[in-house]
């Protein structure tokens, strides 16, 4: 174990060296000057500092206030050495962060057992520490495998709404990952970003619930079988809503959400602006971008140019323009997302 020795009296210093060189397992790093024994400390972590009060430009008070200013030194012991009619110094340096003291004229006999019992603290301390890393690793493995869990059920909640519905386990992909780039893209920070990964792939499990007739109807819907497609929204969102999972409730609002427009004609609310969730405002984007320039059995994929155009006409009516510029502005990002996650051989996109 490291041990520092501080104090500006060679004699003294030379003492309490020998003195812990006697004891077995320790290391003695002594300095006559408290500022190079500080730049030491910096760079490496002591088991035990023994420093002297009484010390020019740098005293054993300020010393102690430098060295417990470092989160790693927290916990490393110091002992104090004053003079016995220094009730004050010790006094004030307990509230500096002294663990002991030792009183001059050092006497070998009460040294080496304070030494010691010191070094018996810093041992329980780095027990403790150990222990701690250890049980954190624990919960950091037993987290990552609740969250795997998670993650898979809501994969797998969101391909049973694919199976039921002619887009692709691509597009969900896709329009998760343009979800993610535009929330990065607004400052909104990686947190939220991950999360979209996770929640808009559930955009549209509503439509589980959707007959067959209409979900996988080929031509266009009758006004009343639209007004039963328009039911999706609320049945995704009583499906995933009041989940103790926070990606779970976030994908419950993207559900119920994701059909709303800025302007207030969107479904299955008519909210507008600010009252439809920011998560909804984005995954919008991100889905109409992606089922435009998606071939699917009922029509061809739209070239970039034209879908492009459509979300720019768009802007402010339809979508949210804080969400359609970020969108814009990534795209760089959009198109490595779009030739990375590539619908199958009947499904390829067309530009």
């Amino acid at each position: 174990m490291k041990i520092v020795i501080v104090d500006d009296t060679p004699l003294n210093l030379l003492l309490m060296v020998k003195l812990v060189d006697r004891l077995p397992g320790v290391e003695s790093h002594g300095f006559e000057s408290p500022q190079e024994a500080l730049t030491w400390c910096a760079h490496t972590e002591p088991d035990l500092i023994i420093v002297d009060y009484m010390m020019p430009d740098i005293d054993g008070l300020e010393f102690i206030r430098r060295v417990r200013a470092s989160h790693k030194h927290e916990d490393v012991p110091i002992l104090m050495v004053t003079a016995n009619n220094e009730r004050g110094v010790r006094y004030e340096a307990l509230e500096c962060g002294a663990n002991d003291f030792l009183t001059k004229p050092i006497d070998a006999h009460e040294f080496e057992p304070r030494v010691r019992n010191m070094l018996k603290l810093r041992e329980a301390h780095l027990a403790t520490r150990q222990r701690a890393e250890t049980l954190s690793v624990a919960v950091r493995k037993a987290t990552a495998a609740i969250l795997d869990r998670e993650r898979e059920t809501i994969t797998r909640l969101a391909r049973a709404a694919e199976f039921r519905d002619p887009e692709t386990g691509a597009h969900i992909q896709r329009m998760s990952h343009y979800s993610a780039v535009i929330a990065r893209r607004m400052g909104l920070g990686s947190e939220l970003a991950d999360a979209l990964l996770l929640a808009a792939p559930m955009h549209d499990v509503g439509k589980l619930g959707i007959p067959d007739t209409i979900l996988l109807k080929p031509g266009r819907l009758t006004v009343n079988e639209f007004e039963v497609m328009k039911r999706h929204p609320l049945i995704g969102h009583d499906i995933l809503k009041d989940s103790s999972s926070e990606v779970l409730r976030l994908g419950a609002r993207i559900a119920l959400s994701h059909h709303e427009k800025f302007d207030g004609t969107g479904y299955p609310n008519g909210i507008a602006g600010e009252a439809i969730p920011l998560e909804g405002r984005i995954v919008a984007v991100a889905d109409v971008f992606d089922a435009l320039t998606s071939s699917r059995p009922y029509k061809p994929a739209w070239p970039f140019a034209r879908a492009i155009a459509l979300l720019r006409e768009g802007r402010g009516s339809h979508f949210d323009a804080r969400c359609i510029d970020a969108f814009l502005s990534s795209w760089d990002e959009v198109l490595d997302i779009h030739t990375r996650f590539v619908d199958e051989p009947e499904h390829t996109t067309v530009q």
